[in-house]
């Protein structure tokens, strides 16, 4: 948002009209310049009828294919056969998504994809839940189902020797939650349950053109509903104004879920708020994180404006400072460099100018980045002792933070995908303090 939009002479006036314009996709001149207007006594009008003018954005989406997926699981298999594991097992939850295309309530009653080192993929599940789940099913056929009275644990079990897999290394996705290999330990003791970060971790960690194409249309997204809810902000607003305008856009655009967060003056020093209530007023450091999903696929970013005021020296250094630091950032992110060199090129920039060091406050009190996809926030973080080398398809975000408690706290977040020439952001950082999107 421009810093100077809110003041009052007339030029001013009409540039903050002007970015309203640019922010309310198809809405007429006239509609939009009503909103510009903080004491416009019909403005909620106005402003629905904004929202009213927001189409989808999501028409030419593509959705990740079966045939995507099956690939995914030959490369997971190829993995199982590399380090040992005679299968993995999924739990309900992202991973069971990313290569079954299966979304499922992660309930008491378990519900696991089987994937063997070969062979087909198979399901064990609830009896009652069977016709559902055939339903559902894309990739593989074979349920082996367990009735109220009998252990989900025995069936699964049944299931790897189905598979040819009488014993050896069984792998548990990450989210695999405990109470259910306590249950296989007991019922199906005849394998070795480990970790099967070896295969998911690798496979999920680099993302295809169709993955990184609706990350994209997550982030294009964003940024239109970021534009709507910062020219929602006037003098008076609490948070919770900025989050509701943000959610109603991204809706409104074709996004399936969002968030969207704000925090004020002093209350920006904390990364995620302080919990205590906000009243916007002039001169006050905005900082906002938003983002959304796409087919599944994540959105994330951070902009951080003043409203309504000239920019004092103070925040002006500080948020010129950080741009810096995230302009670091991304010149470490180059290929075969090792992801800890983002956070540590990144965090050296506000340790020279007296920050820090470390994650010492005032500073940066957390990792420069983390990684992006299914999960808002995965494996692939910019972080000191990440020695993982980046390669094309890795997705991250690059977003150092500079909090100074009792003052204010400035962050730029942009997501990056990386590509053979090196980096690429999925949204430009901002120009400047006045102006948070090119």
């Amino acid at each position: 948002m421009h810093t100077l939009a809110f003041q009052s002479s007339n030029h001013l006036i009409m540039k903050r009209r002007n970015f309203i314009k640019r922010t309310a996709i198809g809405a007429s001149a006239a509609l939009v310049t009503g909103m510009s207007s903080c004491v416009s006594n019909d403005s909620t009008v106005k402003e629905a009828t904004i929202f009213d003018a927001l189409k989808p954005m999501t028409n030419d989406v593509v959705s990740i294919t079966v045939e995507e997926r099956k690939s995914r699981i030959k490369k997971a298999q190829k993995l199982m056969q590399k380090n040992g594991l005679q299968a993995i097992l999924l739990d309900a939850g992202t991973s069971l998504k990313y290569f079954t295309g299966l979304s499922w309530w992660p309930s008491e009653r378990p519900m696991i994809a089987l994937i063997p080192a070969s062979g087909a993929v198979r399901y064990i599940c609830p009896a009652f839940e069977e016709s559902r789940l055939n339903k559902k099913i894309t990739i593989g056929k074979e349920v082996f189902p367990w009735e109220e009275d009998e252990s989900p644990y025995t069936q699964i079990g049944t299931a790897l020797k189905a598979a040819g897999i009488s014993e050896g290394k069984v792998g548990l996705e990450e989210r695999f939650r405990y109470f259910i290999l306590n249950g296989l330990q007991k019922d199906a003791s005849n394998y070795t349950y480990v970790s099967a970060d070896s295969v998911t971790i690798p496979c999920r960690l680099i993302k295809s053109k169709a993955e990184i194409a609706l990350m994209q249309k997550a982030t294009d997204i964003t940024i239109e509903a970021i534009k709507i809810g910062l020219a929602s902000l006037k003098v008076g607003s609490i948070p919770g104004d900025f989050s509701s305008a943000v959610a109603k856009a991204h809706s409104k655009l074709g996004a399936n879920h969002g968030f969207a967060l704000a925090n004020f003056g002093p209350d920006s020093a904390f990364p995620h708020g302080s919990g205590q209530p906000q009243i916007l007023k002039k001169g006050d450091i905005v900082l906002v994180d938003c983002g959304c999903t796409v087919e599944g696929y994540n959105s994330d970013m951070s902009r951080t404006i003043v409203f309504g005021a000239t920019p004092t020296k103070r925040q002006q250094e500080i948020w010129e400072l950080e741009k810096k630091s995230q302009a670091a950032g991304f010149k470490a992110a180059q290929i075969d460099n090792e992801l800890q060199q983002v956070d540590i090129d990144a965090r050296q920039v506000l340790i020279d100018a007296g920050f820090g060091p470390g994650y010492k406050l005032p500073g940066l009190p957390h990792r420069t980045g983390h990684g992006i996809g299914m999960d808002g926030h995965e494996w692939g973080n910019a972080v000191k002792g990440n020695t993982i080398k980046l390669e094309p398809g890795m997705c991250f975000s690059i977003e150092p933070n500079i909090s100074i408690v009792g003052e204010f706290g400035v962050r730029h977040e942009d997501c990056v995908y990386m590509t053979t020439e090196g980096p690429k952001w999925f949204s430009q950082p901002s120009p400047s303090i006045e102006q948070p999107f090119v």
